[in-house]
């Protein structure tokens, strides 16, 4: 695998991984509710936690893609 192909993969893996993230804030946002009620039967969790849950796994995720695609992706496209 070259560095440019490397460097294409990357860089669609932190698409696809923005992506998902901005689609899953978009949906706890605007279906918070009803999110809530199904989590909240499911795991039986109360649904005041899960509001804490929810953020703490949109920071993560948020953290994990700039440390495992984005500065990597920057990395080999100053390298090229």
């Amino acid at each position: 695998m070259t560095v440019e192909q490397l460097t294409q993969f990357i860089g669609w893996c932190s698409i696809l991984n923005l992506t998902l993230l901005l689609f899953s804030t978009f949906i706890v946002i605007s279906c918070s509710t009803w999110i809530r009620k199904i989590h909240a039967s499911l795991f039986d969790l109360k649904e005041q936690d899960l509001s804490n849950s929810y953020f703490r796994y949109l920071a993560i995720y948020k953290i994990l893609i700039i440390t495992f695609n984005l500065v990597p992706y920057i990395s080999l496209r100053l390298i090229a």
